[in-house]
C-alpha cells in the first residue's frame, strides 16, 4: 500500500466520516466509477477505509457507447478495482449522440446504477461529485435564474444515493491520486467549450479566483450546502402549510394562501401547479401569485387536461382547472324518468337517479315528488336561460350557482331535474323546489363515485 501523506489522511478522514453519517458503517455500497480523477479517487479512498468500516464495496462502470475510447476506460476501471480486490460490474448503455445527450446520459446512468444496486442487494450508490462540481452547478443555475431550491445545488444524499466527496475539491482529489500513484483518464467532453459547464470550469471560475485573490470553490460549495439546509427547512414548513390549506376538492384555501409568507406561498403554489401538470417557471409562478392577489384567472402552460389549464381564485378557493372553450362540443344526452321504478345514470355528470316510494337512505340526496308531478322527469345539464322558482319569485339558475359559490368549472357537470312542463325542480346538492302537496314518491340522487342504492357491487 502506498505511503500515507497529508492528502491521503484528509481523504480517509473525509470518507470515514461521510460513510458513518450516511449510516453505511457495517453496510454496503456500489461505487459509480468512470475512470476519471474524481471517481478513481472514490474507488481507491473507499477501498482504503472499507475494513475499518466493515463496509461491503462493489464497483460499477458504464459504457455510454458515445466514444471509441470508452471500452479502454472501462477496462482500466476493472483493472483498478481488481488491484484493490473489489468486484466490478460493467454495463453498456448504448446511447446515441445528438441533441440533449448530457441529460439523456445522466438519466440512463442513474437508472442503470439503481437497477444494479437492487440486483446486488446493496444499500446505496455512491457517486464522486466534488465541491468543484457543486460550485460549477451553483454558478450555472444562478446565471440561468434560480431560487433557493436551485441554489442548493447537488444534494449530498438522496434515497439510495450518497456523495461522500462533495466537500473535497478537484485539486484535493488530484493531490490524493498523486500520493497514491494512481493514474486516471480525462474525458475530452470535459474540455469541449460547447458545453456550458466546461466554460464555467475553465473560464469563469479561474477569473473569479484571480479577482477574489483566493480559491472560491470551497466558499461557493459551502453556500450551496447552507442553501440546501435552508431549503429543507422551508420545504418542511411548506408541506405543513399545504396540509392545513388543502381542501377535499383538490383546491387550496385562498385566504390561507394569501396569509402565507412569500417563500411559503411560492412553494405551495408551485406544488399546486406541479400536481396539475402545469409548466412551472418564473413567469408562470409570477402569474399565479398575481392571480391569488387579484382574484383573476390566469392561463397556464402544460397540463394533462384537454383545453389547457387556468389558475382560478374564486369562492375562497385557489384551484387549477381545465380551460373550457365555449361553443365547442355538444351537451350530453338527457336522462328520462317515466315514473316509479325508473332509474339511470345521467351521461356527462355521473349522477345516478332512482324514482322510489320512500325517502332516501343516508348518503343519498332526495327530492319529494307530490302527487301532481308532471311526468316524465328529465335530467340534463344546465342551459342558458334556465330559471328556478322560489318563495321570492323566479331567478336565473346562473345567479343561484354564483350565490352558492359553486366553482365555474363544476357548473356544467351538475344535473338539472325538470318536469314535463319544463319547470326546474331540483339541482341536487344546490337547490330544490318546495313541496306543499302530499308526497307519494321520492327522486333519489347519488353523486359520482358513491355506491348507488338498490344496486350490488360487482
Amino acid at each position: 500500500m502506498p505511503p500515507i501523506g497529508d492528502a491521503s489522511i484528509l481523504f480517509s478522514t473525509t470518507l470515514m466520516e461521510a460513510y458513518r453519517q450516511f449510516g453505511l458503517a457495517g453496510g454496503s455500497v456500489l461505487l459509480a466509477v468512470s475512470g476519471g480523477a474524481d471517481s478513481s479517487a472514490l474507488l481507491v479512498g473507499t477501498a482504503r477505509v472499507r475494513e475499518s468500516l466493515s463496509l461491503r464495496v462493489e464497483v460499477a462502470t458504464l459504457d455510454h457507447g458515445l466514444r471509441a475510447e470508452a471500452r479502454r476506460e472501462v477496462e482500466a476501471v476493472a483493472l483498478l478495482a481488481a488491484r484493490w480486490r473489489l468486484p466490478c460490474h460493467v454495463r453498456p448503455l448504448h446511447l446515441s449522440p445528438g441533441f440533449g445527450v448530457e441529460a439523456r446520459a445522466r438519466e440512463a446512468r442513474y437508472a442503470a446504477l439503481e437497477s444494479l444496486r437492487r440486483e446486488l442487494g446493496l444499500q446505496a450508490v455512491a457517486t464522486a461529485h466534488t465541491a468543484s462540481d457543486q460550485a460549477e452547478t451553483l454558478l450555472m443555475r444562478l446565471v440561468r435564474g434560480t431560487a433557493l431550491r436551485g441554489a442548493a445545488g447537488i444534494h449530498r444524499a438522496r434515497p439510495f444515493l450518497v456523495r461522500p466527496l462533495i466537500e473535497r475539491t478537484r485539486e484535493e482529489v488530484e493531490a490524493f491520486l498523486a500520493e497514491q500513484g494512481v493514474s486516471f483518464v480525462t474525458d475530452p467532453m470535459n474540455r469541449d467549450p460547447a458545453f456550458f459547464r466546461t466554460r464555467i470550469r475553465h473560464e469563469v471560475l479561474p477569473v473569479l479566483a484571480r479577482a477574489a485573490g483566493f480559491p472560491v470553490v470551497p466558499r461557493l460549495a459551502a453556500f450551496a450546502r447552507l442553501a440546501a439546509e435552508d431549503e429543507a427547512l422551508l420545504g418542511r414548513l411548506a408541506d405543513g402549510a399545504w396540509g392545513r390549506l388543502a381542501l377535499p376538492d383538490g383546491s387550496l384555501d385562498a385566504v390561507g394562501v394569501r396569509a402565507l409568507e412569500p417563500p411559503l406561498r411560492r412553494r405551495v403554489l408551485v406544488r399546486l401547479l406541479s400536481e396539475a401538470g402545469a409548466e412551472v417557471d418564473e413567469a408562470s409562478l409570477a402569474r399565479a401569485l398575481r392571480a391569488v392577489e387579484t382574484g383573476r384567472a390566469v392561463t397556464l402552460r402544460g397540463g394533462h387536461a384537454r383545453g389547457g389549464l387556468q389558475l382560478r381564485t374564486a369562492g375562497g378557493h385557489v384551484r387549477c382547472v381545465r380551460r373550457e372553450n365555449p361553443g365547442l362540443g355538444e351537451s350530453p344526452p338527457a336522462l328520462v324518468l317515466e315514473g316509479e321504478g325508473a332509474s339511470g345514470v345521467q351521461p356527462g355528470t355521473g349522477w345516478a337517479f332512482i324514482v322510489a316510494p320512500g325517502s332516501p337512505p343516508p348518503g343519498t340526496l332526495g327530492l319529494p315528488l307530490p302527487e301532481g308531478t308532471r311526468w316524465p322527469l328529465t335530467v340534463r345539464t344546465r342551459r342558458a336561460g334556465d330559471r328556478v322558482r322560489g318563495p321570492a319569485g323566479s331567478r336565473k339558475l346562473q345567479d343561484v350557482l354564483v350565490d352558492r359559490r359553486i366553482p365555474a368549472e363544476r357548473r356544467d357537470a351538475l344535473p338539472v331535474v325538470m318536469d314535463a312542463g319544463g319547470t326546474v325542480l331540483w339541482v341536487p346538492g344546490v337547490w330544490n323546489s318546495t313541496v306543499a302537496a302530499a308526497v307519494r314518491l321520492f327522486l333519489w340522487a347519488t353523486p359520482p363515485g358513491a355506491s348507488t342504492p338498490g344496486t350490488s357491487p360487482l
